[in-house]
């Protein structure tokens, strides 16, 4: 966003973008003047409607762009990656850990590979795709023809956190599939034995694998809310994107020192590893229920941020 008036014209245009087509302004448009409800009528609906084209109009246009698809590629290819290396050191000694308990059962190669890719791989991901709603349309020069739409701000920014949330679903899910069809492939499939030494039938763990997945996009969709605020914030997307993965990166340096232990309840990377909590037995729902809502008040602060911002500023880009 920015209070400078730009031509359209002279806006650069990244080959990415230009190569996505961008349906929304037109859209926006035709939506503009929607028609005339008889006297008394809720106009409600028309704006549900159009809701519901922007957000669809949104993810079509996220997972459209090849940027997002090849990052979702990686996301699948890092479980084949952990699932390879297991495979090749399973004849040595690999403890009771959860990546060692893999080679015992393809099932376990899910919950190791959201233990490796929880701290940076995932965030990183979400950070690029929601570092870059608002300010990537700010600096594309679309961000006004939204605005065009009877949505008004707090709907589109809303529509906005919307997607990143289905983004973030998305990712966790392309994680689980993959780490599914890998160990499946790889090693033997059956009961589970878990961290705490019970063992549960195979469908149980498919059961808390869907838990471990929908944990997992609650925490990224946290940390989509922080990287939605910052991006309210500048026209650079590469600069909301760099803050945020700074932000979760001094996070997780200060969850490693114990001479700041005190403020790792309020940490958001303090409880991205909660997920731990499907794997016992009975399932740990206390600190999982904690990490919620944590969770939730992160979405809410910086959701707020971003409201505040989006809602406030002249936007002429």
């Amino acid at each position: 966003m920015s209070v400078r008036e730009k031509p359209v014209s002279e806006i650069p245009v990244s080959e990415e973008a230009a190569a996505v087509p961008d349906t929304r302004p037109a859209e926006a448009a035709r939506d503009a003047k929607p028609p005339s409800a008889p006297e008394g009528a809720p106009p409600a609906p028309v704006h549900l409607r159009h809701l519901t084209r922007l957000l669809a109009s949104e993810i079509g246009l996220t997972f459209r762009r090849p940027r997002n698809l090849a990052m979702l590629g990686v996301l699948a290819v890092v479980p084949v990656l952990v699932g390879v290396a297991v495979r090749v050191a399973s004849g040595g000694d690999v403890g009771g850990s959860i990546v060692g308990q893999i080679a015992g059962n393809g099932l376990m190669l899910t919950f190791a590979a959201f233990v490796v890719m929880m701290p940076i791989v995932l965030p990183l991901t979400v950070a690029v795709v929601a570092g870059d709603a608002v300010a990537g349309e700010a600096a594309q020069g679309t961000l006004r023809y939204l605005l065009v739409a009877p949505a008004g701000r707090t709907r589109l920014l809303a529509v906005k956190y919307a997607n990143i949330v289905v983004y973030c679903l998305a990712a966790c899910a392309v994680v689980a599939l993959s780490a599914l069809a890998v160990g499946l492939v790889l090693f033997p499939v059956g009961p589970v034995t878990l961290l705490s030494g019970t063992t549960i039938p195979a469908a149980g763990a498919l059961l808390r694998v869907g838990l471990v997945v929908l944990y997992a996009a609650a925490g990224m969709a946290a940390l989509g809310a922080v990287a939605l605020a910052v991006s309210t914030l500048t026209e650079a997307p590469i600069g909301a994107v760099a803050a945020s993965v700074v932000l979760v990166v001094v996070s997780q340096v200060l969850t490693a020192i114990p001479q700041v232990a005190a403020v790792r309840p309020v940490l958001l990377t303090w409880w991205w590893d909660a997920f731990d909590g499907a794997l016992r037995e009975p399932m740990a729902t206390d600190r999982m229920g904690q990490g919620l809502l944590v969770f939730a008040a992160y979405a809410l602060v910086f959701g707020s941020v971003a409201w505040a911002r989006f809602t406030s500023e002249d936007i002429t880009a």
